[in-house]
């Protein structure tokens, strides 16, 4: 669904999210706050949802939940002063449309996952999607996380990568309160957390790379292919373990992966293994992706080097590596006794669990703890 404009009014030149939403908040928002609200500490920028955030928006993505906007935080005390009257002043002095994009919103579609459409009007208050917010609120709600409490290795794991990514993505506008400090504070797992969900990325492989070519020779391609989809997004998400980057939803999975440096010899042999019709050519193509992969383990000198070539599975012709050797010379390097003592190497909540329902269920996240604490 096209932003409404009336009259028929073609639509403005596309400008990305982000530097749509800075310069609405620099030549839109901030003069009205420093008109009525003159030296309130604020930071403001873009972070959380929204393909925006993330850098990867296209012209499409102005159809739904996109527009001039921008998140507002302030102090705890300020907040409860002043959100009210800022929301107000907003809805009455922001200018209807802003670089030819209206400005204004529908209300959330409660069946449609809340979605806000831009609707342009010419008169009367704005519904506007500047969001006042505290950074403690923020992050509670989006990571399910009290910025007054100490991050733990089991915090750290059951984050989904995605969410972090898009807090530590994004831009930031103007900072007063220290929003700045506070994404510093997720910009990458700590070590020991990283190894742990290295090993569980092999551990992964190890477990399936012989089972593609076994169930192909059994003549379920069907189930071949579909192995083989699944250790091609765990070599990607290795991949974006290995380059120290959170790996976005899957809507952007593919996208990002390409930026990475690995995707130049990788991206060509992983689309030869999910566009293959017989399990053989599955087999070449993930074999030759499993030595690169070895390979960018090896360079980064956790371990002692590994055999990095692909080698037949014992006496049946399955290319493999032996992921589990990769696993276990991770994970003696871990020296936390808190993530030495996990009982199950599945490392971080999206390698055990893709279900959308489950990485968005940021109320929930503490009960994800569970499988990593062997006191449960």
């Amino acid at each position: 669904m096209k932003p409404s404009e009336p009259g028929g009014r073609p639509m403005p030149a596309f400008l990305p999210g982000l530097l749509l939403a800075e310069r609405f908040y620099r030549e839109a928002v901030r003069p009205i706050l420093d008109a009525e609200f003159p030296g309130l500490p604020h930071s403001a920028g873009l972070i959380g949802s929204g393909s925006e955030v993330l850098g990867f928006d296209t012209p499409v993505s102005s159809d739904h939940h996109w527009g001039p906007r921008a998140q507002l935080f302030l102090a705890e005390s300020d907040h409860a002063r002043h959100v009210q009257s800022i929301h107000d002043q907003l809805c009455r002095r922001l200018p209807h449309d802003f670089l030819g994009w209206p400005t204004n919103f529908t209300e959330p579609n409660l069946e449609d996952h809340g979605t806000q459409l831009m609707h342009a009007t010419m008169s009367g208050p704005i519904n506007h999607r500047v969001e006042v917010l505290t950074l403690r609120g923020f992050f509670l709600n989006y990571l399910g996380f009290d910025l007054r409490d100490t991050l733990d290795p089991f915090d750290w794991l059951t984050f989904p990568s995605q969410k972090l990514r898009s807090i530590t993505k994004g831009s930031i506008f103007h900072d007063a309160i220290g929003l700045e400090e506070v994404r510093a504070r997720f910009a990458w797992y700590p070590r020991d957390v990283w190894l742990y969900q290295l090993a569980a990325g092999w551990a992964r492989i190890g477990q399936e790379e012989h089972q593609m070519g076994r169930a192909g020779q059994a003549g379920d391609e069907i189930g071949s292919a579909l192995i083989a989809g699944r250790l091609v997004r765990d070599l990607m998400r290795l991949c974006f373990l290995m380059a120290r980057q959170y790996a976005p939803y899957p809507k952007w999975f593919g996208t990002a992966f390409a930026r990475l440096e690995a995707a130049g010899p990788l991206s060509s042999l992983l689309l030869q293994a999910l566009r293959a019709e017989a399990w053989p050519e599955r087999d070449r193509a993930l074999g030759t992706a499993y030595t690169v992969v070895g390979r960018m383990h090896n360079a980064l000198g956790l371990t002692e080097p590994l055999p990095a070539e692909a080698v037949p599975f014992f006496a049946r012709p399955f290319s493999v590596i032996f992921g589990e050797r990769f696993a276990k010379a991770l994970s003696t390097r871990i020296e936390d006794p808190c993530v030495r003592r996990i009982p199950l190497l599945i490392g971080g909540l999206d390698q055990w669990s893709d279900s959308t329902e489950v990485l968005e269920a940021s109320a929930l996240r503490s009960r994800f703890k569970a499988p990593y604490d062997p006191a449960d």
